[in-house]
């Protein structure tokens, strides 16, 4: 499609793009109208290789002659650096934007059934926290996600572009009945374990196999962790032990860690892509 020139900060057809660094404006403009914003040709490509639908791309003037690959039918939009930047808030380094249009969340149930393990979110609310647990998630074999009412977006583009497009590769749902929902998780049949510096938590590498073998870890937001209800919910307290005096990690830190070790049991069996894990914050 041919590109379409943008002089005008106030041009009505790149609505989708502006003010982009507002999270308050964004979050109140984005998932109403039922899009989110990908950053850089590579995000932009899975998230189109996912089968997100494209509603537009907004591009530096210069890009706009090498890319490749984007679908028939999403206007394709241009704009010189300084134009790009006073529209969205920031300077776009990457020079490539796109609009997509978000889909339907899975149902809990067959999200449940479908997976073998999971990871639980419980108030996370920093972007870039979720989005790098994403990102560990798709690589250390998390089947899925269950957020809390009160968890941060997923598809906001920092969150997008911290998981270098691994949100688009595990799916999620959204509860809107919290804590019930992880009664509906135990009946699923996973074991819960919370993630808490708790003196009754049990290392990580102590879990027997049975409480392995279906594991949905518990993760709460970094400061206050999760709440009473939560761990009263809990099968099990983890812990990854610390040294040096140091009493926790950052969340998605924390929570790379479980997911290898709580998937490190399966990977000598399945191979590297088909192992099945799980995590938390302390």
């Amino acid at each position: 499609m041919p590109a379409l020139t943008i002089t005008d900060p106030d041009d009505p057809r790149i609505g989708d793009y502006r003010a982009l660094t507002d999270v308050e404006l964004r979050t109140r403009w984005e998932p109403p109208n039922g899009l989110f914003i990908a950053e850089g040709e590579l995000v932009i490509g899975r998230a189109l290789r996912a089968g997100y639908r494209m509603r537009s791309a907004f591009v530096d003037e210069k890009r706009a002659g090498q890319l490749t690959g984007l679908p028939d039918g999403a206007p394709l939009y241009t704009a010189p650096p300084a134009v790009l930047e006073s529209i969205t808030g920031f300077h776009v380094h990457r020079g490539v934007l796109a609009s997509f249009h978000r889909r339907p969340l899975p149902a809990l149930p067959g999200l449940l059934t479908r997976a073998r393990s999971i990871a639980v979110l419980e108030g996370l609310n920093t972007h870039t926290n979720l989005g790098a647990l994403f990102r560990s998630a798709a690589a250390l074999g998390i089947d899925a996600v269950v957020l809390s009412p009160n968890c941060a977006d997923p598809l906001y583009r920092r969150a997008v572009r911290v998981s270098m497009g691994e949100v688009f590769a595990i799916p999620y749902a959204k509860s809107d009945d919290w804590p019930g929902t992880l009664a509906a998780i135990r009946e699923a049949g996973f074991t819960l374990l919370a993630m808490t510096p708790a003196p009754d938590a049990v290392a990580l590498r102590a879990l027997t196999p049975q409480q392995r073998e279906r594991p949905a870890l518990l993760l709460g937001a970094e400061g206050p962790g999760l709440t009473r209800a939560a761990m009263d919910a809990s099968d099990v307290r983890v812990v990854i032990p610390m040294f040096n005096g140091v009493d926790s990690l950052n969340v998605a830190t924390a929570a790379a860690v479980a997911f290898y070790e709580l998937g490190a049991g399966n990977q000598a069996a399945a191979g590297p892509g088909q192992a099945h894990a799980g995590g938390q914050q302390q």
